[in-house]
Formats: C-alpha cells, sequence, structure tokens
C-alpha cells in the first residue's frame, strides 16, 4: 500500500511538472508573438480602409479577400507549395531498391 501512495505522488509531481511547462511555453510564445509584431503592418491599414467607405456587403467582401490573397502571395506560402506530384524515381533508399528486388511482379 506504500508503494501505491509514493507512485501517486511521483505522478502527480510529474503531471504538474508537464502542466507548469505547458503553461510557460504558452507565455513565452505570447511574449515572443508581442515582441515581434510589426508595428507598421499594411494589413492594419487596408483593413481600415475596408471599413470607412464601404457600406454594401458584396463590395466588403470582395475587398476583404482581396486582402486575404495578398497576404498570402506576400507570405511566400505558395512559393513552399509542392503539390501532389510522386517523388523522383531516382531517389529510392536502400530499402525500397532491396524490396523491388524481392517483390515478385504481378
Amino acid at each position: 500500500m506504500e508503494n501505491l501512495g509514493t507512485s501517486l505522488w511521483i505522478t502527480l509531481i510529474g503531471m504538474g511538472i508537464v502542466f507548469i511547462a505547458i503553461i510557460l511555453l504558452w507565455g513565452l510564445m505570447s511574449f515572443l508573438v508581442k515582441i515581434t509584431q510589426d508595428k507598421n503592418s499594411s494589413v492594419s491599414e487596408v483593413q481600415t480602409n475596408i471599413t470607412d467607405g464601404s457600406t454594401n456587403e458584396k463590395e466588403l467582401k470582395q475587398k476583404i479577400a482581396a486582402v486575404a490573397v495578398a497576404a498570402v502571395l506576400n507570405s511566400n506560402v505558395l512559393s513552399s507549395y509542392q503539390g501532389d506530384y510522386p517523388a523522383p524515381s531516382a531517389v529510392v533508399s536502400s530499402w525500397q531498391s532491396s524490396f523491388r528486388q524481392n517483390t515478385p511482379l504481378k
């Protein structure tokens, strides 16, 4: 019975340490976001320009979509997209080549 109590205390201390570490990492990430946030963001300027003059809902949605597309194009997200293309056939690991040699064709 003594071993069970000791193991429960060890479990509680371990879980407490894990949750404290998660909370500290969360705080560190929010701190870094606040420090590295760009004060002169062009997106915020466009957002204020969008809401100033337009009352038409369709026009407002079009402007919001244009800002979203501009933000994506500006962030180089599309340049890292590889698509659904298969890997080149020249890049084959030794495991794959040995497996292909030992597998009979159907």
